[in-house]
C-alpha cells in the first residue's frame, strides 16, 4: 500500500512539474482597450485621434519592423503628394457625353481639407512640431500635350470652376506662361507642340513619414500607450466575450510568443491588411482578394536640376493605359533636402509590402476569392497587359518616358529608386463575379471589434477622414454622444459640414490650415482665366480603372 502511495504521490508532482512547466512555456497574455496593428500614418492617426477623444483607453501598436513608417508612410516609399485633385487627372474622367466629371475631384479634396485641419490642431495642441518638416507649399500643375488631350485639359479646368474649392486655378497655352511656371518642362521642347496647363499654388508636397513618427513619438509619452516593434502578429482568436486574443512573436528574442487581449483591433498593416483580415477568420474578408503593384521612381539631386523645377507635375496617361500610370515629375522634400522624382513605373512582385514575403499572394488566395481574382484578371485585360509591359522596361525606355516631361535631361543625373508596394482590392460581386475596388475601404465585423483598411490611394493624403470613418463605422455610439461630438468639431472644425459651395468657410479653413501649418496662402481671385471652350464629344463609356498611386 505505501509502495502505491508513494507511486501515485511521485506522479501526481510529476504531473503538477509538468503543468508547471506548460504555464511558464504559454504565451503571456497582455490585456489592452485597443490594438493597432501596423507602425504606419493610418494606426498612428487611429492612436492620436482615440487618445484625445478617449484618453482613458489604454492603446497597443505592434510592429514587425524595427521603427514605425518604415513601409507604405516612408517618404521614399510614396509620391508625398498632398492628393487634393488639383492636378490628378484621373479624378476627373470623362463621361460617355463627354463631358467631364467633378464628383471624385470634389470628394478629394472635401477629405485632404480635413486632413490638413487634423494635422493643424496637432501641431497647436504640440503634438506635430515644425511644420516644415513634414508639409510644404510646392504648386500643382496638370500638363498635357496634343490635340485631344489640351481639349480634355481645357473641359477640366471649366468643370472644376463650377465648385468653389477650386478658385484660383490658373489655365494657360501659352509656352512662355508655362515655360515661367516649370522651366525644365519646357526647355528643349517643340516650339509648335500643342502644350495646356493648369497651376494651383496651394498644392502640397507631404512627408507622410515624419508625420507617423511624430504622432507616435506623442504617443509614447501617454503611460497607457504601448509600443512593440520587431513584433510580428502570428494569430487571431475571438473571445467569449467578444474580445480577442492576438498573438504576437518577438523577432528580437527568438520570435518568444505573448498573446495580447485586446477589446477592439484595428488592422493597419499596408498590404499585409488584407491576410492580417483573412487570419482573423471574420467572415466579411471573404469578400476580398489583393493584387500587388510596385513602383519605381527615376530621382535627381543635382542642385542644377532640383533648383530649376519647383512644382509637381502630373501628365496624361497614354491612349489605353490605365489611370495608375500617370506620369509626374516632382519637386520632394525628403530628409531635409529637396530632390526631383519621376514616375511612377509599375513593377510587379508577389509581396505584399516591400519588406514583405514572395508568398504573400499565393496565401492570400483562397477558395472564396479565386474565382473574383480572375474575373478581375480577364475583365481588365489593359490593366494586364500595361503591367507586362512596364515589366519588360529597359532604363533607356524609362529615360525616353522621362524626356517627354523633361526633354533636355541627362542620364547621369538620375538614379533608379524602388518604391514601396501597393494592393490593389479586388471585391466580390454577385453580377461580375469580382470587381477592381477603386480607393480605399474599412472593412469591419458586424459587432465593430475588429477593422481593416484595405486598398492604395489616395491613402495617406486622407488618412484623417478615412479614420474618422473608421470610427463612425465601429464606434457609432461614442462618435454620436456630445462628448465626442464636441471634440470632433474641435479637432476637424468642419466637421460635419461641406465645403464646396461656401467660398467663406473654404477661404477661411485654407487661410487658418496656411497659417498653422506655415504654407503659402493668397486669396484667390473671383475671376477665373480665360480658356479656350472645349470641344466635347461623345465616346465609348470607358470601365474605372485601378488607380494605384504611390
Amino acid at each position: 500500500m505505501k509502495k502505491m502511495t508513494a507511486m501515485l504521490f511521485s506522479l501526481a508532482v510529476g504531473l503538477n512539474t509538468v503543468s508547471m512547466a506548460a504555464k511558464a512555456d504559454a504565451p503571456k497574455e497582455q490585456e489592452t482597450d485597443v490594438l493597432l496593428i501596423g507602425g504606419g500614418i493610418m494606426s498612428a492617426t487611429l492612436g492620436t485621434y482615440l487618445q484625445e477623444l478617449q484618453p482613458d483607453w489604454s492603446m497597443t501598436m505592434v510592429e514587425r519592423l524595427d521603427g514605425v513608417a518604415q513601409e507604405s508612410s516612408n517618404g521614399w516609399n510614396n509620391a508625398g503628394t498632398g492628393h487634393s485633385a488639383l492636378m490628378e487627372l484621373n479624378y476627373t474622367p470623362q463621361k460617355k457625353d463627354g463631358s467631364i466629371s467633378i464628383e471624385k475631384a470634389v470628394e478629394i479634396n472635401e477629405a485632404f481639407q480635413i486632413s490638413r485641419q487634423f494635422w493643424s490642431h496637432q501641431v497647436n495642441n504640440g503634438v506635430l512640431h515644425d511644420p516644415h518638416s513634414f508639409i510644404n507649399t510646392v504648386p500643382h500643375m496638370s500638363f498635357v500635350w496634343g490635340e485631344q488631350n489640351v481639349n480634355f485639359l481645357r473641359a477640366r479646368y471649366a468643370a472644376l470652376q463650377q465648385s468653389t474649392l477650386f478658385r484660383g486655378m490658373k489655365y494657360s497655352e501659352d509656352h512662355a506662361q508655362i515655360k515661367e511656371w516649370a522651366p525644365l518642362v519646357m526647355e528643349g521642347r517643340d516650339p509648335n507642340q500643342k502644350v495646356a496647363a493648369t497651376r494651383t499654388e496651394i498644392g502640397t508636397d507631404v512627408n507622410y513619414g515624419e508625420i507617423t513618427r511624430q504622432l507616435v513619438a506623442s504617443l509614447k509619452k501617454k503611460e497607457n500607450f504601448n509600443l512593440q516593434l520587431s513584433t510580428e502578429v502570428r494569430g487571431f482568436k475571438r473571445n467569449a466575450d467578444n474580445s480577442w486574443s492576438v498573438t504576437v512573436a518577438d523577432l528580437k528574442n527568438n520570435e518568444a510568443e505573448h498573446v495580447i487581449k485586446a477589446k477592439f483591433v484595428f488592422i493597419g498593416a499596408g498590404g499585409a491588411a488584407l491576410k492580417l483580415l483573412q487570419e482573423s477568420g471574420i467572415p466579411e474578408a471573404d469578400d476580398y482578394a489583393g493584387f500587388p503593384v510596385g513602383g519605381q521612381f527615376l530621382v535627381s539631386d543635382n542642385p542644377e536640376v532640383v533648383n530649376r523645377h519647383l512644382a509637381k507635375v502630373y501628365g496624361q496617361a497614354s491612349v489605353g493605359a490605365p489611370p495608375m500610370s500617370v506620369p509626374h515629375i516632382d519637386t520632394r522634400m525628403l530628409d531635409g533636402k529637396r530632390v526631383v522624382l519621376f514616375g511612377p513605373f509599375a513593377t510587379f512582385s508577389t509581396k505584399f509590402l516591400k519588406n514583405g514575403s514572395l508568398w504573400d499572394l499565393l496565401s492570400a488566395t483562397t477558395t472564396s476569392n479565386v474565382k473574383p481574382m480572375m474575373d478581375v484578371g480577364l475583365d481588365n485585360f489593359d490593366l494586364v497587359k500595361y503591367l507586362i509591359s512596364q515589366v519588360m522596361l529597359s532604363d533607356e525606355e524609362r529615360f525616353e518616358a522621362l524626356k517627354e516631361y523633361y526633354p533636355q535631361a541627362k542620364k547621369e543625373d538620375w538614379r533608379l529608386w524602388q518604391a514601396g508596394q501597393r494592393v490593389q482590392i479586388i471585391k466580390r460581386d454577385p453580377k461580375e463575379g469580382g470587381v477592381l475596388r477603386l480607393g480605399t475601404e474599412v472593412v469591419s465585423d458586424k459587432d465593430g471589434t475588429i477593422a481593416a483598411l484595405l486598398g492604395a490611394s489616395p491613402g495617406a493624403s486622407t488618412a484623417a477622414p478615412i479614420m474618422l470613418h473608421l470610427m463612425e463605422k465601429v464606434f457609432k455610439d461614442k462618435v454620436s454622444s456630445p462628448e465626442w461630438q464636441a471634440k470632433l468639431k474641435t479637432i476637424i472644425p468642419s466637421y460635419g459640414t461641406k465645403l464646396n459651395g461656401n467660398v467663406d468657410a473654404t477661404e477661411q479653413e485654407l487661410e487658418y490650415t496656411s497659417r498653422v501649418l506655415q504654407l503659402q496662402y493668397v486669396k484667390p481671385q473671383a475671376a477665373a482665366d480665360a480658356a479656350p471652350k472645349a470641344e466635347l464629344k461623345a465616346q465609348p463609356e470607358n470601365k474605372p480603372v485601378a488607380d494605384i498611386a504611390l
